[in-house]
């Protein structure tokens, strides 16, 4: 993509990551974000929402769109629900007058080819595997025709998610999200098996499951 054919956005520097196809709820706070999102809102526009931890803000994001406004408070805070839509890389960074902007260029996100069918296999049979251990319909896994609709239901660590959406094609994206996966599987049966012994010594134990 050529530097025309860039585009600004307003930019959410938040300590999560979010990939194409995900639901995220958010509560916002600070004045300047809800100018923004009271903006986006008015002009149906996205924002970009970019993953930011102790390393800094990283230059890979996605778009995002207000699909739902849950709540609007008296002091003016909001609960909304956004949608992931596109990846985007930041080319530059702006301080805008109300709210921080950046000049963005779009990522192509690969459709699925016999060229990456066997990691898409893996990657399905992972994410069956483990909707099948916290009680899920695995047929979700088959219905999923790529990795971030696999992703976008799925709650892993932000590093994790973000090495997704910084993958340098599908093939990497998937074999990357089979690990995901796998981890995450060895921890929902390392938390029933502590549940467990925990039961049988006469206490309990809860957990949440990963899936969304």
């Amino acid at each position: 993509m050529s530097e025309d054919d860039s585009i600004e956005v307003p930019i959410f520097e938040l300590g999560l990551a979010i990939v194409p196809g995900e639901q995220v709820p958010l509560h916002i706070f600070e004045l300047r974000y809800r100018l923004m999102i009271a903006h986006c809102l008015e002009q149906e526009a996205p924002i970009g929402i970019v993953f930011r931890d102790d390393a800094g803000a990283r230059s890979i994001g996605c778009t995002a769109r207000v699909s739902e406004v849950l709540e609007r408070y008296e002091d003016g805070r909001l609960d909304i629900v956004v949608s992931g839509a596109d990846p985007f890389r930041v080319l530059e960074r702006r301080d805008a007058a109300d709210w921080p902007t950046a000049r963005v260029e779009m990522l192509a996100v690969e459709r699925p080819s016999l060229a990456t069918r066997e990691e898409l296999r893996d990657a399905r049979a992972a994410f069956a595997e483990l909707l099948k251990a916290v009680g899920a319909q695995a047929d979700r896994a088959e219905a999923a025709p790529g990795g971030f609709s696999i992703a976008a239901q799925i709650e892993m660590p932000p590093a994790e998610k973000q090495a997704l959406l910084e993958a340098g094609d599908e093939r990497e994206r998937l074999v990357a999200l089979e690990g995901a996966l796998r981890k995450l599987l060895a921890g929902v049966k390392r938390s029933r098996e502590l549940s467990e012994r925990a039961r049988s010594n006469g206490h309990s134990s809860g957990q949440i499951g990963p899936i969304r």
